[in-house]
């Protein structure tokens, strides 16, 4: 099935949930569960987070779905929901890791070097290293982009920004991450 083709099929499943239908509920669910989790794990990288926050994304997406008024926007209105649902997580877990003590964060910084010694000698090993270091907003920029395939004006919609700044966004992405992985080459 072409992309094109995924999108009618898409935009008629929305149609056929604001009617009320309950299988095209149920089959939109099963299209976007990956894609959304995917996002949802990029943006945080750690899998039960992404978890709860796609269920919880979902949520908000069944409840919305009646007041999305132009169906070809969904991709972008979805992805939009869980971009944000995973901002307000990393902003509730930066506050929280303030709380904590420095002895955990010691912890997790030698749990994570043992893992980058035993990984790092792969390309996408490095690719996600660097990723990981990139701010949770040149992340998500490059994934929507290179992983989900979204162009710059879905990923203007998606994140509710003006195009201009969607360009200059991934200018400087791209830029940030070509760094990190030269760091991580040496």
């Amino acid at each position: 099935m072409t992309d094109r083709q995924e999108e009618i099929q898409d935009e008629l499943l929305v149609l056929q949930c604001q009617e009320g239908n309950d299988h095209a509920l149920e089959t939109l669910i099963r299209r976007w569960q990956p894609k959304l989790s995917r996002l949802a794990w990029r943006l945080t990288a750690h899998r039960e987070a992404a978890a709860d926050i796609v269920q919880d994304a979902w949520l908000a997406i069944v409840r919305g779905l009646n007041r999305l008024d132009d169906p070809a926007r969904f991709r972008a209105w979805a992805y939009r929901i869980v971009s944000n649902k995973c901002a307000d997580w990393t902003r509730r877990r930066v506050v929280r890791r303030s709380v904590e003590t420095g002895l955990q964060d010691v912890a997790a910084g030698a749990s994570h070097d043992s893992t980058h010694e035993r990984d790092s000698a792969g390309e996408v090993d490095r690719m996600r290293e660097a990723l990981t270091k990139l701010p949770d907003e040149q992340r998500a920029m490059l994934s929507l982009h290179y992983l989900d395939g979204m162009g710059v004006v879905e990923i203007a919609r998606a994140l509710d920004v003006p195009e201009g700044t969607v360009k200059s966004r991934l200018y400087h992405a791209r830029n940030r991450l070509r760094q990190a992985m030269e760091r991580i080459k040496r």
